[in-house]
């Protein structure tokens, strides 16, 4: 059984989004606050992230975790690896911080965040990390659960989700192949972007959102980063079909 934790729900601005006045920037319902996007995965005594977004520390503050056995990405983008400095509390209290990554991210946080991997003239106070490098082709080991790659289409970028027993974790999705597709068959539980109503470039909006997932067929989905622009939150619930749901921040479900 893997416990999910969804840390963040929102879009790379989050919501509210800084100076709106756009209603749902406005509402009082928590469930319509969204820091950026990620899940904390916990099972036996493991505890990892997927992305470290720049809400990373309070993300972390919020679940009130003690420790941290890694970090796996999707992608480069900025809400996806903003946080990565914000490691450093867990590797002073533990040591060195997995961070799993295909080599593609791998060379971006090395230029964004250069002072964490420059081991000649190392900062004192920097984090320092164990780098794991995925493919999209090769099956690997995160704690003692296998993990299964997914290959999606951010608008033009091949990036990665993730399947861990009957669990799997898309974002940034706008397109998939009927392959990868395959791979997702018989899941408990499918974590799916769904931008908004209107259509986007490079994310799948609502109707696409849930067009792939009657073709998924999970047991249950549900729909992360998520911008104000797709409405309140108790609203757009109410129109989705059974066993689909609008996900919130800190929600906490349960996956086989």
């Amino acid at each position: 059984m893997i416990d999910i934790i969804f840390l963040g729900t929102g879009t790379s601005q989050g919501v509210p989004i800084i100076g709106s006045e756009h209603p749902v920037c406005k509402s009082q319902n928590q469930k319509d606050k969204r820091l950026r996007v990620s899940v904390a995965l916990k099972w036996g005594k493991f505890f990892f992230v997927i992305d470290c977004g720049p809400d990373f520390r309070q993300q972390m503050l919020n679940c009130r975790t003690n420790s941290l056995d890694g970090i796996l990405y999707t992608h480069e983008h900025a809400d996806h690896t903003a946080g990565l400095d914000d490691i450093r509390p867990f590797y002073f209290k533990q040591g060195k911080i997995d961070l799993i990554l295909t080599k593609r991210v791998f060379s971006f946080l090395k230029k964004r965040f250069d002072y964490i991997f420059d081991n000649e003239n190392k900062y004192p106070g920097a984090p320092s990390v164990n780098i794991k490098i995925i493919n999209k082709n090769q099956k690997f080991i995160l704690g003692d659960k296998e993990v299964v790659p997914i290959e999606v289409m951010h608008g033009k970028l091949p990036i990665l989700g993730y399947r861990i027993d009957n669990f799997a974790y898309l974002t940034d999705v706008k397109s998939i192949s009927d392959n990868e597709i395959l791979k997702l068959k018989n899941l408990d539980v499918l974590v799916l972007n769904a931008l908004r109503k209107e259509e986007h470039h490079s994310h799948l909006n609502l109707k696409e959102a849930l067009s792939l997932s009657e073709k998924i067929n999970p047991k249950k989905t549900f729909f992360t980063h998520i911008s104000h622009h797709m409405g309140f939150h108790d609203e757009i619930q109410k129109t989705l079909p059974t066993n689909t749901y609008i996900a919130y921040d800190n929600l906490s479900i349960k996956s086989r």
